[in-house]
């Protein structure tokens, strides 16, 4: 096996939902590894504001306006990243949201929703990449950002849940079917991440279960990790890293769980 390395020169990236949280954290870690990195994101001031960051360091990057919902706008960005570096070899599909609702209460365009962004954002994003993938020599990587919910299940969330699951069916698909063509997939699986997106929970599962804040925190989030520690976004971006610049494709298809000790495989 090839010495394993952290370089990723000469390699383009796409990262999804790049302008804050894990996204933000994996755009900028591939650029430091010498990446090209595409910042994609449905605000695209956002998006221009990190790739700025990035080449203020000294690094490549091209801000995309891209809602991963919608086919064209995908395309487009994709195109857009291929033309302006001259390829794509890794994507990171990580765009999504969060509502919480329990399932009787949960609207119907709610549910439509958290499936259009997580899952047909992942296929579309996924067959938007292949296009240049399966042509090329090169390795191509697929990294899905999934959730220890793509394992378990958890009160009030049926649609992120559900969306998260059906990322390791399509993981798996795309290992099977991209092995010829020398394209593997993973899915990383964060615990709770301190994300923006995770601190807007607290306040709603605190009114929805009528508890404080602390208790969420503390009972419902972090109670089945060993150390009662959040995952960070530093965590999940060097786990992409890994993923993205190993030497092999041993670990196709396979999802990758970074949680303090919750759900354990």
């Amino acid at each position: 096996m090839s010495q394993l390395n952290q370089d990723l020169t000469g390699q383009v990236a796409l990262v999804t939902g790049a302008a804050s949280g894990i996204g933000r954290d994996i755009a900028e870690t591939y650029a430091k590894a010498g990446a090209a990195v595409g910042v994609a994101d449905i605000n695209l001031e956002a998006a221009q504001k990190v790739a700025a960051v990035i080449e203020e360091s000294g690094g490549k990057a091209l801000a995309i306006a891209m809602d991963v919902s919608s086919e064209t706008a995908v395309n487009e960005g994709v195109e857009a990243l291929v033309k302006h570096f001259g390829s794509i070899d890794i994507l990171v599909s990580n765009a999504g949201i969060q509502i919480i609702d329990p399932i009787h209460k949960l609207s119907f365009s709610d549910w439509k929703k958290m499936q259009s962004i997580h899952l047909d954002g992942a296929f579309l994003t996924t067959k938007a990449a292949l296009q240049y993938m399966y042509d090329s020599d090169k390795v191509g990587t697929v990294i899905y950002t999934g959730s220890v919910h793509s394992h378990e299940a958890s009160l009030f969330k049926a649609p992120y849940v559900t969306a998260k699951h059906g990322l390791l069916g399509l993981c798996r698909v795309l290992a099977k079917e991209g092995a010829q063509y020398n394209v593997r997939s993973h899915v990383i699986c964060p615990g709770f991440v301190k994300t923006p997106l995770v601190e807007k929970q607290i306040p709603e599962q605190a009114r929805e279960k009528g508890i404080s804040e602390e208790q969420v925190v503390n009972d419902i989030m972090l109670v089945n990790t060993v150390d009662k520690e959040f995952t960070s976004t530093a965590d999940i971006a060097q786990l992409a890293l890994f993923l993205a610049a190993f030497p092999t494709n041993v670990f196709t298809g396979q999802s990758i769980v970074a949680s303090h000790g919750w759900f354990m495989n």
